[in-house]
């Protein structure tokens, strides 16, 4: 059995919540669980990763048979795109793109993304549905 990958997000970032959305529509073989940044999971995570201190990103932890990998920015996104079928295609057209290139967008979205996704006063709260596949 594959281990689920865990989606680290801002809880209170109304992109990174639609995000969560678009990937629990998508994610038909159920790879992904999902964490507020906020959360008590992604503390015990941050604690091994001081990489992630100050650090303006969409985490994905995933198991590697060397470990835990930590991947972040546009690396965290490609790998969603690639686990979720339909997607893939984008995920490949993006992985052409340099780096340094593709983490500069990500840093321009993620400066203006309150300003044009909006900032809720709390984080999102899982539907019954949905409980399973949220940590803490």
């Amino acid at each position: 059995m594959i281990e689920q990958s865990i989606i680290f997000f801002d809880g209170v970032c109304g992109l990174c919540n639609r995000t969560v959305d678009f990937v629990l529509r998508e994610d038909r073989d159920r790879n992904f669980l999902f964490s507020a940044l906020q959360g008590e999971t992604f503390q015990r995570i941050a604690r091994d990763h001081p990489e992630t201190m100050n650090v303006d990103s969409i985490f994905v932890y995933r198991s590697t048979p060397q470990g835990g990998q930590l991947l972040q920015r546009s690396n965290a996104v490609l790998y969603i795109l690639d686990q979720l079928p339909r997607f893939r295609w984008l995920a490949r057209i993006g992985y052409l793109c340099p780096a340094p290139i593709r983490n500069f967008c990500y840093r321009l979205i993620a400066a203006t993304r309150y300003q044009i996704w909006g900032r809720r006063d709390s984080c999102r709260l899982p539907t019954v549905e949905e409980n399973r596949r949220f940590l803490p």
